[in-house]
C-alpha cells in the first residue's frame, strides 16, 4: 500500500523521488531562512552601540563581540575574542572569586545580575550594570553565556553628588544650630567680662584676667562665624564686584603668605566678570583656598590662580548636581601638592575634618569656603588624586548690572550712644534677655522685655506710652521675629525695628529680612556694638 502525501497542494507518493526531492527543497529553504534570520539578528546586535552585547563560552571566554562592547570596554573584537571575562574586573574582585560567582549563579539559575566597577582597556574604570544569561542545549547542557553590559558611570556620579549634597546640607544644619546656641553663651561671656572690666580701675590685675577671657571669647566667636558660613546661615553683605580685581588686589599679600618655596602663577584679565558677593567673604574664600594649597606642598611647588568668564552649558549642568547653565565667573586654584584619595576628597568640606597633623588646622577653612560659595549661589568642584595635586574650581553666577552703592551710617562717638527711648526687647533665651536688658538700661534706655511673641502683645496692650524700638530675636518658638514685627506694626506703626540672631534662618531670609534694609545685629552681642546698632536704628528713618 502506497501512502500519498500532499505538499504545497501537490500529491506525492511517500518515498518517491519526487517526494524526496520536494522534502529536500523545503529543508534547504528552511535552512536558508534560519541562516538569514541569524544573519539579521547578528547584524542587529553588532549595530547596537549603547550596550555591550557579547557571548561567552562555558568557561567564560569571550566568543562574540559587538560594536557597543568595543565602545564601552575599549577592545576591538580581534583583541578580545578567546580571552577570559575576568579581564574586565579589578584584580581584587578576581582574587575574591567574584567573577566565578556570577558565572556559577547564571549557570545554576539561568540568569544573574550585578553592578560594580569594571576596567577598560586603557585601565580607566566605569560603573557597569551587568545581566548574564546562560545558553543551554535541549538536554540542559551549558553551552555558554549571553552578556549585556550598560555603562552607568554618569548616573552613578550624579547619585554620589546628590548624596554628598544631602550630607553636607545635614551637617550644615547641625553646625549652624550648634553655632546659634554657642553664640548665646558667647554673648554672656563677652559682655559680662567687658562690663566687669569697665568697672575696675586702670592697672587693676583683674582687668588683664578679664581681657584674657574676652580674647578667648572673641576667638570662639570667629569659629562660630565659620560654622555659620558653612551652614549657609551667616548674614552676608553682598555687593556687585569684579572677581579679577578682588584677586588682583590680594596678589601681593598671597605671595607673602605662600612663602618663597612655592611659585605663584596668577592668570586673569584686568576684568573678568562681576559677581554679587560679600567682599570680606570672597577674600576669605580665596585666602583659605590658597593656604590649603600651600599646606599641600610641604616641599614647595607651583600654585596657579585663574579667574575667567565661562558659560556653563546644559550638558555640564546635567552632569553636576546643583549647577545652573548660563554665564558664570570661574575661580580656579591649582596646586602640585600631595593630592587626595577619594575618601579624603569626599569629606574635605566637612567641618572639623582635617588631614593635617594634630594642632595644625581646625578643619573649618574649607568648610567655610563651601558655605560661602553655596550661600552666594555658586558651586564648587574638586579634582584630585594622590601625588597628582589638587584643582578646586569655584563657579559664581555672572551679574550683568552694577548696584548703586549705599552710604555708610554716620559714625557715632561714645557719648552719642546713650538714649532715653523705650525699647521692647523680645528674646526667648532668658540669660541673653537679662544681659541685653542690663546693657540697654546701662545706656539709659527704658526697656520692656518679653520672652515670646504672645508676651510682647500683652506688653503692647498694657503699656500706654510710646514704644520707639522693637529689638527681637529672628528665630523664636511659635512666632518668628518677622511675624511678630508684622503684627505689632499694625498697632504701633511708628515703631522702629532691629533684629538680632545667632544665625539666620533660611525661611526667614527668603521673606526678605536681611535684604530689605532692615537693621540687624549678629550675635554674640557685646555692649558697645549693641548700643551703636540701637542708636543707628532709632535715628534712621523708618523703612516703608
Amino acid at each position: 500500500m502506497t501512502l500519498t502525501l500532499k505538499l504545497d497542494g501537490t500529491d506525492y507518493d511517500e518515498g518517491s523521488p519526487a517526494h524526496l526531492g520536494k522534502v529536500a527543497q523545503m529543508l534547504a529553504s528552511a535552512s536558508d531562512a534560519i541562516q538569514e534570520s541569524e544573519a539579521r539578528f547578528l547584524q542587529l546586535v553588532k549595530g547596537v552601540k549603547d550596550y555591550a552585547l557579547y557571548t561567552l563560552d562555558a568557561s567564560g571566554n569571550v566568543a562574540s563581540w559587538n560594536s557597543g562592547a568595543e565602545s564601552i570596554e575599549g577592545y576591538r573584537a580581534e583583541e578580545i575574542l578567546g580571552r577570559h571575562v575576568s579581564l574586565f574586573y579589578k584584580a581584587a574582585d578576581v582574587q575574591s572569586g567574584q567573577v566565578q560567582k556570577i558565572l556559577d549563579a547564571a549557570a545554576s539559575s539561568g540568569r544573574a545580575e550585578d553592578e560594580g566597577w569594571r576596567v577598560r582597556k586603557d585601565s580607566s574604570v566605569f560603573w557597569a550594570s551587568v545581566v548574564l544569561s546562560s545558553i543551554q542545549d535541549p538536554t540542559g547542557r551549558l553551552l555558554g553565556f549571553a552578556k549585556i553590559v550598560r555603562d552607568l558611570t554618569e548616573r552613578r556620579s550624579l547619585e554620589d553628588q546628590l548624596q554628598q549634597a544631602q550630607k553636607m546640607d545635614a551637617i550644615g544644619s547641625l553646625a549652624a544650630g550648634v553655632a546659634h546656641d554657642f553664640n548665646n553663651l558667647l554673648s554672656i561671656i563677652l559682655s559680662y567680662s567687658e562690663l566687669l572690666a569697665s568697672g575696675l580701675k586702670e592697672g587693676d590685675p583683674m582687668r588683664a584676667d578679664l581681657q584674657e577671657i574676652r580674647n578667648a571669647g572673641l576667638l570662639a566667636a570667629t569659629l562660630t562665624r565659620r560654622l555659620l558660613a558653612f551652614g549657609h546661615q551667616q548674614v552676608p553683605k553682598p555687593k556687585v564686584l569684579d572677581l579679577c580685581r578682588i584677586v588682583g588686589g590680594m596678589e601681593r599679600m598671597l605671595r607673602r603668605i605662600i612663602g618663597e618655596d612655592v611659585e605663584l602663577i596668577a592668570n586673569f584679565e584686568p576684568e573678568c566678570g562681576k559677581i554679587r558677593v560679600d567682599p570680606g567673604q570672597m577674600e576669605q574664600v580665596i585666602l583659605n583656598l590658597v593656604v590649603n594649597a600651600r599646606d599641600a606642598m610641604p616641599d614647595g611647588g607651583t600654585l596657579t590662580i585663574e579667574a575667567a568668564s565661562v558659560v556653563l552649558d546644559a550638558e555640564f549642568a546635567s552632569e553636576h548636581v546643583g549647577v545652573r547653565e548660563g554665564p558664570h565667573v570661574l575661580l580656579s586654584v591649582k596646586d602640585t601638592g600631595i593630592g587626595m584619595d577619594e575618601a579624603t576628597r569626599s569629606r574635605m568640606f566637612e567641618p572639623f575634618f582635617t588631614s593635617k597633623e594634630l594642632g595644625k588646622g581646625t578643619g573649618l577653612g574649607l568648610a567655610t569656603v563651601f558655605g560661602i560659595v553655596k550661600q552666594s549661589g555658586g558651586t564648587i568642584w574638586v579634582a584630585s588624586a594622590p601625588a597628582k595635586g589638587t584643582t578646586i574650581e569655584v563657579y559664581l553666577p555672572l551679574v550683568e548690572t552694577d548696584e548703586p552703592a549705599s552710604a555708610p551710617p554716620p559714625a557715632l562717638g561714645a557719648d552719642a550712644l546713650h538714649g532715653s527711648e523705650t525699647i521692647l526687647l523680645v528674646e526667648d533665651d532668658e540669660s541673653v534677655r537679662i544681659l541685653t536688658r542690663s546693657i540697654l538700661r546701662k545706656y539709659g534706655y527704658n526697656v520692656l522685655d518679653a520672652r515670646s511673641g504672645g508676651d510682647a502683645f500683652l506688653l503692647c496692650e498694657q503699656y500706654t506710652g510710646p514704644i520707639d524700638l522693637l529689638l527681637a530675636d529672628v528665630v523664636m518658638p511659635r512666632m518668628s521675629g518677622r511675624q511678630l514685627t508684622e503684627r505689632l506694626l499694625l498697632v504701633r506703626p511708628q515703631m522702629k525695628v532691629l533684629y538680632m540672631s545667632g544665625y539666620t534662618d533660611d525661611a526667614v531670609m527668603r521673606h526678605g529680612i536681611f535684604y530689605s534694609g532692615v537693621a540687624f545685629i549678629q550675635k554674640p552681642i557685646t555692649p558697645e556694638p549693641l548700643a551703636r546698632k540701637v542708636r543707628q536704628a532709632l535715628d534712621s528713618p523708618r523703612a516703608g
